[in-house]
């Protein structure tokens, strides 16, 4: 029996997961953490916290599915994209992560546009001047720390490798690479130009390689032997993808966890889109290159924690559908999840979250489900703007944390006017790290992981009529148009 270990770093906690060589899920574990917010609108991540939470959950992952751990044959790494810290040589952070959700870099973001800079960036990453991207937070930490660029830079995977295999290796794999605003897009190397209009010293980066290989073996962890291969690197949302078996030009996914990231494949050429969506790397094997696009809203479970930690509405997240479904509608209530400031395909980092349209009448329930609906309807701009670029969106494969709640996938299902695909098992991020961490060693075979990746699922139909849909839509619209966003 061969098992394959996968760690999937996400922003409010780390997931362990075990699988054999069928896939099937031996164990799992999530071991969650704080986020600090040292001003409003920054969010970082303290070093000891997610160590511990990767450590953590191994050990639990090892001891529920009662496997020794000299008998993992492989280890995935899959992690938050953006977030991005400096370490030194010993692997230590020198500053917090600054979280992917982070705003402080907005002013830079601002000035770069001022000089017309984004198209630059656009065309050569398939990015845009937002925050939310890796490479300003390094700018805005170079200038406020000048010394800070005599070390070492890395997104979570590229500082989990570095700390798994005992200092010795400096990587990061494409698809990591691909949200930094650093890397070109065709030829998967960090770009000159952009390396000095961002002011980032290029032999502080990481080597950029595939997303499924032989990078290092574990060395001197207290909690895993030396001379385990480490042979998947992958973004999250890319791990999702492809765990969902998104092999083919069309196919399509959204993923809702603190926020809800929507990926489309478009192949072996990359898709620049004139509509506010993104161009990343889907995957990179040595086989080829494929390309997606992909359209993020920065607040999806995050707005429904919000409600639990913020307004104390509920005590678990998972009563706002309970609580959402006590009335038939929101009547006029709309939600804005611009928490974070509102991504595809608007883009304004500064807009804020905000509830329209409170009546006197207006109570708890109508605002739980005033959430859920401003979840789906903002994926649903997100999948307009998409359809724009590539024809023939036929349906959508829905995953996790928050994709367990029926209620909110049927309404995307409304909303979309398209069948939700959910699967039976929601971590397909952390099955995706599995499958790409076992192909690199043979475990897996391409042609076999079609069949072992394609379980049972469950199909959401739209239910509710056209015009009970547009005027969904229409009440959302006429919500932002108050922020001066035009339908």
């Amino acid at each position: 029996m061969h098992f394959i270990l996968s760690i999937d770093q996400g922003t409010t906690g780390t997931t362990a997961l075990i699988a054999n060589e069928r896939l099937e899920i031996i164990s799992f574990f999530n071991t969650p953490f704080l986020q600090i917010f040292p001003k409003p609108g920054w969010v970082e991540h303290r070093e000891d916290d997610i160590w511990f939470s990767v450590k953590n959950s191994i050990k639990k992952c090892l001891e529920i599915g009662n496997i020794k751990p000299n008998k993992i044959d492989a280890i995935g790494i899959t992690n938050q994209r953006e977030t991005v810290g400096v370490f030194d040589f010993n692997g230590h952070l020198m500053h917090n992560f600054i979280v992917w959700q982070c705003r402080r870099s907005y002013e830079i973001c601002k000035n770069l546009r001022s000089k017309e800079l984004n198209n630059i960036f656009h065309s050569k990453t398939g990015l845009v001047l937002d925050p939310y991207f890796s490479g300003t937070k390094l700018t805005w930490l170079f200038r406020e720390y000048p010394k800070l660029k005599n070390f070492l830079i890395g997104t979570i995977d590229s500082w989990l490798l570095y700390r798994f295999s005992g200092g010795k290796i400096h990587a990061t794999d494409a698809t990591n690479a691909s949200r930094t605003l650093m890397m070109n897009l065709k030829d998967c190397s960090w770009n000159d130009e952009l390396l000095k209009i961002l002011k980032i010293p290029s032999k502080c980066l990481p080597e950029i390689r595939t997303s499924s290989e032989i990078y290092a073996k574990t060395n001197g962890l207290d909690f895993l032997p030396d001379n385990i291969p480490i042979t998947s690197l992958i973004g999250d949302q890319q791990a999702a993808l492809f765990g969902q078996a998104c092999f083919n030009k069309g196919d399509v996914k959204a993923t809702y966890g603190t926020g809800c990231f929507i990926l489309l494949n478009t192949g072996e050429e990359p898709v620049f889109s004139q509509c506010g969506i993104l161009t990343s790397l889907a995957l990179k094997t040595n086989e080829k290159t494929t390309y997606c696009l992909e359209a993020s809203s920065f607040a999806a479970g995050a707005a429904i924690q919000w409600l639990k930690d913020g307004l104390n509405l509920i005590k678990k997240t998972s009563e706002i559908e309970d609580l959402a479904k006590k009335v038939n509608d929101s009547a006029e209530l709309v939600f804005v999840p611009a928490l974070s400031g509102l991504g595809s395909p608007y883009w304004k980092p500064d807009i804020r979250g905000a509830f329209v349209g409170i009546t006197r009448d207006t109570n708890k329930f109508h605002f739980a489900r005033a959430v859920l609906e401003g979840i789906a309807l903002l994926n649903q701009d997100m999948l307009i703007a998409m359809s724009k670029d590539i024809k023939g969106i036929a349906c959508l494969k829905v995953d996790g944390g928050a994709a367990v709640n029926d209620l909110l996938i049927q309404l995307q299902a409304d909303v979309s006017g398209i069948n939700c695909i959910r699967p039976s098992f929601l971590e397909m991020t952390s099955i995706g790290a599995v499958a790409l961490a076992g192909l690199a060693v043979g475990i897996f075979k391409n042609k076999d992981l079609n069949k072992n990746l394609s379980k049972s699922f469950k199909i959401f139909n739209p239910i509710i009529s056209k015009e009970e849909r547009d005027k969904l839509q229409q009440k959302w619209h006429n919500a932002l148009y108050g922020f001066g966003i035009p339908h």
